[in-house]
């Protein structure tokens, strides 16, 4: 990635880091949406949980990340099981809006009630007066603030994207394993028909709990990266603008598919971090082959859509997506495929074709 997304002027870490973190965050929250058909408006959540908890396994016991992750996903995990075991008595948009509430509620808690633990707006940070026990047995206290690492070694430049890049994977085999497995095939017959498989005497409930659970540790495991990249935590993780993104990012790239919301995270990423440092000066220089009577009006326009405005091109994007392909991103990859695939077959040998009989 650092080398193909060169000309596209995406390939500096930072950015690397949130292309692989919201990857992963947009896979767990596909499970849950794309294979059970319940829609959360509620997962930032476990994103800001996998965050704070993070945060705090840096300043009470290490700076390693190994640690910092597996609570991360833990806690979020119970997190979910919580609010999914409340949630999951409705279906539908009561489902929905249950977890938009839960979600809200866990960022006024965060921000206000449980500032204690929080640390309220000023966003949980790390302190040269933490504990950090472990690290302290193990080596002498440094003058500045330490910086996550893996097992001594800290994190600098590319190597964060490195290590986030291979949690993504894992995370994706992990993701493609459930998909074809029988509990992805359970999950598929709750969306198609959650009624008839009551009927036959399935009892969904477990399933749909358990798919609500892993996609919340997913969720977690996101945060917790993002923890890792940037050693603070903030209430804003929570808001319900996150959460809405993480749908964006799974409907743009496919519901259901596998690749679709890597695709999607990564295409949402790029617009808020690239088109929204464009400017009129940038336009001018792109534009600089057309005559000045026409550059001028061309760049006013465009520069409707970058800058402050990327959002409006963004929303363009996925208004023409899901008007002309329902199914995201891959399913215009899918028609491409099938046209040429359409193209190269050999006309049939009239020879060898079977004749009707008489």
């Amino acid at each position: 990635m650092p080398i193909w997304l060169m000309p596209f002027g995406a390939a500096y870490p930072g950015l690397l880091q949130k292309f692989a973190i919201y990857a992963i965050f947009a896979i767990g929250f596909n499970i849950l949406f794309g294979l059970t058909g319940y829609l959360s408006f509620g997962h930032a959540a476990f994103l800001g949980v996998g965050s704070y908890t993070a945060v705090w396994s840096f300043k009470l016991l290490t700076m390693d990340v190994l640690p910092a992750i597996l609570f991360a996903v833990v806690i979020s995990g119970f997190f979910a099981l919580a609010i999914g075991y409340l949630s999951l008595r409705r279906s539908g948009i009561y489902f929905s809006i249950l977890t938009l509430a839960f979600a809200q509620m866990s960022y006024n808690l965060a921000y206000s009630v449980l500032t204690p633990i929080t640390n309220g707006e000023t966003s949980l940070q790390l302190t040269r007066q933490d504990p950090r026990v472990l690290d302290s047995m193990l080596s002498a206290r440094g003058e500045g603030l330490p910086t996550a690492g893996l097992f001594g070694h800290s994190f600098s430049g590319f190597e964060g994207f490195y290590f986030c890049a291979f949690v993504l994977l894992i995370a994706f085999f992990v993701a493609q394993k459930i998909f074809a497995s029988p509990f992805g095939m359970m999950l598929r017959g709750i969306k198609s028909n959650q009624t008839r498989m009551n009927y036959t005497g399935f009892d969904t409930k477990p399933y749909a709990l358990t798919a609500f659970v892993i996609s919340g540790m997913y969720a977690g495991l996101a945060g917790a990266l993002l923890a890792v990249t940037d050693p603070l935590a903030g209430a804003e993780r929570m808001q319900w603008t996150a959460s809405g993104e993480v749908v964006l990012m799974t409907i743009l790239g496919g519901v259901g598919t596998l690749v679709g919301p890597v695709i999607g995270a990564w295409l949402i990423k790029y617009f808020e971090n690239i088109f929204s440092a464009f400017n009129e000066s940038t336009l001018h220089r792109f534009f600089d082959f057309l005559p000045a009577p026409v550059a001028d009006p061309v760049v006013t326009v465009a520069s409707l859509f970058v800058g402050e405005g990327w959002q409006l091109t963004l929303g363009l994007l996925f208004v023409l997506v899901v008007m002309f392909l329902p199914g995201g991103i891959m399913e215009g990859v899918r028609r491409i495929s099938a046209t040429f695939r359409r193209h190269s077959a050999a006309p049939p040998n009239p020879a060898t074709q079977a004749q009707p009989a008489e």
